[in-house]
């Protein structure tokens, strides 16, 4: 897949996520914010109020610091998809 593509295929997986209305679970959304973090290149701190979910997210940073940007994108495109496939 072309560099182009990936970034077609990364920001459709984003719209189609910040679309969803319904909850994710914890344990995708976790997954979702590390991968978007890191695909993006955004390092900013967690900015939420409650510590315990600071913590949890830059937990999941941590797991996934070893990856590419590109590598970051494609996870997080094969997890958006494999939510919708699976949750029908």
């Amino acid at each position: 897949m072309s560099k182009n593509q990936l970034d077609i295929e990364f920001k459709e997986a984003v719209a189609r996520v910040n679309a969803h209305k319904e909850p994710f679970p914890a344990d995708t959304l976790l997954k979702l914010y590390a991968y978007y973090k890191k695909a993006t290149n955004d390092y900013t701190k967690p900015k939420s109020k409650k510590d315990i979910i600071n913590a949890f997210k830059t937990n999941a940073l941590f797991q996934v610091e070893n990856i590419s940007q590109n590598e970051a994108k494609k996870i997080y495109i094969d997890l958006v998809k494999n939510y919708f496939i699976y949750r029908n």
